[in-house]
């Protein structure tokens, strides 16, 4: 029963991201959608307003829309930084360590080829010439 009890724990667990995936994704419809319909009220409302009305909303816009392009602007810079800082970070740190590593492996290729031209191949000539002549004494009968 215990068994029982901690499977169906575990399935409920499961379940909760998945729940808290589609509860969020149909809040963020929600929201989009009452931020169009402000939208869209918002420009009915002015429409029927006086010009002067107007014309103060959309300097105000146009005073936001400039706020942002410098924002946007300032954004951009930061990023072309941070870019020239990952591609200086590639160059001078992170090429001499491939660089470093590349040498230690061909180091190493030469090392396990001097130990197998040097100890592994004379130890399997001399199993191999034990095992013949433990093989030709068997032949003989010398040996069981």
């Amino acid at each position: 029963m215990e068994e029982i009890q901690i499977e169906s724990t575990s399935t409920e667990v499961k379940e909760q991201p998945e729940t808290s995936k589609k509860s969020s994704s149909t809040w963020a419809i929600i929201i989009a959608v009452l931020f169009i319909g402000l939208i869209i009220a918002g420009i009915v409302i002015l429409s029927n307003q006086p010009q002067e009305v107007t014309s103060k909303v959309r300097d105000i816009f146009i005073i936001l829309l400039a706020v942002e392009m410098f924002i946007i602007g300032v954004a951009l810079i930061v990023l072309i930084i941070q870019l020239a800082s990952l591609s200086n970070l590639l160059q001078n740190e992170v090429k001499p360590i491939l660089d470093s590593t590349t040498e230690t492996v061909n180091d190493l290729k030469g090392t396990v080829k001097f130990l197998s031209d040097n100890v592994t191949e004379p130890v399997i000539k001399l199993y191999q010439s034990m095992a013949g002549i433990n093989r030709l004494l068997q032949m003989f009968k010398i040996k069981k």
